[in-house]
């Protein structure tokens, strides 16, 4: 190319740019793609920072997890059993027809029967008996036990408008068929492995978006995501490595936005099946005994990974070494639990006397996309538990979107895996994760390993049901304590997240780990 034509065409790239500017849109450089557009589909990251934006809730919570009125502009127990939710008037969907209480009642219902979900709504409308629309604006709720923490459940369901929606599959929602929300953003397109795009809703009933067009761009790789940013080819990333936050924080013109998470990372173990699929004795053959029932053997593996030092090594410090579902700050968490230590000749004792001294043979899994070093992590955890008299068969990672699926359907042993505590309590996402696995009770539905305990199970229902707040935490809190120290689930670590943008950017950074066009704003 000659140097006029070079020119030329450097001159055609900023004007496109200078356009694209004036025009206020925003370009976003995500590491996970969602699993469906369909808001009810699952209640993983990826998905929900796609419906977040097209879709409203009853609540909504801020950065540190607080929840504030959202469609519901108040609620209120009638008694025990019963809630009246008063719904904003000045809300409407996206073809400009006002948000109902009978758009509510459809959604919370439609909440409880998507097929196929590999992270169900339905727990968050469990309980839920009946519901019915006052007026255009009341809804009524009514609960089969009492239920003080409804709003924590049903809150954080997406309302979808019951004329677009009724009768659509998640596959017509995807093409866009039925997907009609009441967010500050509208949807236009989704192509799959490459971008979600989404338009502004000058309608709003909220915060005016400051953005007409929205581009999320799925670049799951860490260095292509960060030299993207670095190139100005978008405008906003999430999952910053941390090893690269203290050089994109000394570029002129960028800037980092840092929290710490709610989000829990565990170690997840098949203790509920007498076989395993991925688990042999020495010489590989499959086993026809499940070690990991036995919690001797699960605590024995706790103690054989040295969390702080994958913190320090593998994470570059982003992180906090984790003793339960939720870090401390967040109700429901209990100072009295620590992180396991690490002890390798404890961890051998444990063994030797759960009858496994020359030990067996297990395959590691992990996503291998989902957050920072999760496919090092696992890698980390295999050469421990290796030298704890394990045999590491073989490490195996996927991308996220094939990942999840294959776990929620207990396809793998010994698996990587997280859980966002998005609730102002730790009692809804324990309920989640660690209940028994009950669909018409919608309990256990992230419990991808079917652990149960029923003195938990009773603990927790129990706490869940104090409608006295301190009561209640104080129960979560002991249900926590009975709980952990069975090691449902290896609790690995808590993230340090941050985002990182052009100068011009502002970004909320939240505990959330959410990553929306709603939390960026042009810097006036």
């Amino acid at each position: 190319m000659t140097l006029p034509r070079r020119l030329a065409a450097v001159m055609v790239s900023v004007l496109a740019f200078q356009g694209s500017a004036m025009a206020a849109d925003l370009v976003i450089g995500t590491a996970t793609e969602p699993s469906a557009i369909d808001p009810l589909f699952a209640r993983t990251g990826p998905n929900q920072n796609i419906a977040m934006q097209i879709f409203d809730r009853l609540v909504s919570p801020d950065v540190n997890l607080a929840i504030n009125p959202g469609l519901a502009e108040s609620w209120a127990m009638v008694n025990p059993t019963t809630w009246r939710v008063k719904l904003r008037a000045d809300a409407t969907f996206h073809d400009g027809k006002p948000v109902t209480a009978d758009d509510v009642a459809f959604s919370l219902d439609r909440a409880k029967t998507v097929p196929n979900s590999p992270a169900p709504f339905s727990n968050n409308v469990s309980g839920v008996s009946a519901t019915r629309a006052v007026d255009a604006t009341t809804l009524e709720v009514t609960t089969d036990a009492p239920t003080p923490d409804l709003m924590e459940r049903i809150g954080f369901v997406y309302i979808l408008q019951r004329a677009a929606a009724q009768g659509k599959s998640t596959q017509d929602y995807n093409r866009g068929d039925g997907t009609v929300g009441s967010g500050p953003y509208r949807f236009k397109e989704w192509v799959p492995g490459e971008r979600v795009v989404l338009t502004r809703n000058d309608a709003y009933w909220g915060k005016k978006p400051d953005f007409e067009t929205v581009t999320i761009r799925f670049i799951s790789n860490d260095a292509a995501r960060v030299a993207a940013l670095r190139s100005g080819a978008v405008d906003l990333i999430d999952g910053v490595p941390p090893t690269d936050v203290p050089g994109l924080e000394a570029v002129p013109g960028l800037k980092v936005h840092t929290t710490a998470s709610s989000r829990l990372i565990y170690l997840a173990l098949d203790s509920a099946r007498d076989e395993s699929p991925f688990l042999t004795d020495a010489a590989g053959k499959p086993l026809a005994k499940n070690p990991l029932k036995d919690v001797r053997v699960r605590t024995a593996m706790a103690k054989m990974i040295n969390m702080p030092a994958i913190v320090d090594r593998v994470l570059s410090k982003a992180g906090v070494p984790a003793g339960q579902l939720v870090p401390e700050g967040v109700p429901g968490h209990d100072t009295s639990l620590k992180p396991v230590a690490f002890d390798l000749p404890g961890a051998r004792r444990l063994m030797e006397e759960a009858g496994w001294k020359d030990g067996f043979g297990i395959t590691l899994h992990s996503s291998n996309d989902r957050f920072f070093g999760d496919k090092d992590i696992i890698q980390a955890i295999g050469q421990m538990v290796s030298r704890g008299g394990i045999k590491v068969n073989n490490v195996v990672t996927q991308p996220y979107n094939v990942y999840a699926t294959a776990a929620t359907r207990q396809t793998f042993s010994a698996f990587i895996f997280s859980l966002g505590n998005t609730t102002p309590t730790s009692g809804p996402g324990l309920r989640n994760l660690l209940m028994t696995n009950d669909p018409k009770a919608g309990t256990g539905g992230f419990n991808r390993a079917r652990y149960s305990n029923p003195a938990f199970d009773a603990a927790l229902t129990e706490a869940l049901a104090k409608f006295d707040e301190k009561e209640r935490i104080a129960g979560i809190q002991a249900a926590t304590r009975t709980v952990f120290p069975d090691m449902p689930i290896i609790p690995l670590y808590w993230q340090t997240v941050s985002w990182a943008s052009k100068a011009n950017i502002a970004y909320e950074a939240n505990m959330a780990e959410d990553t929306t066009a709603a939390l960026a704003s042009l810097v006036k």
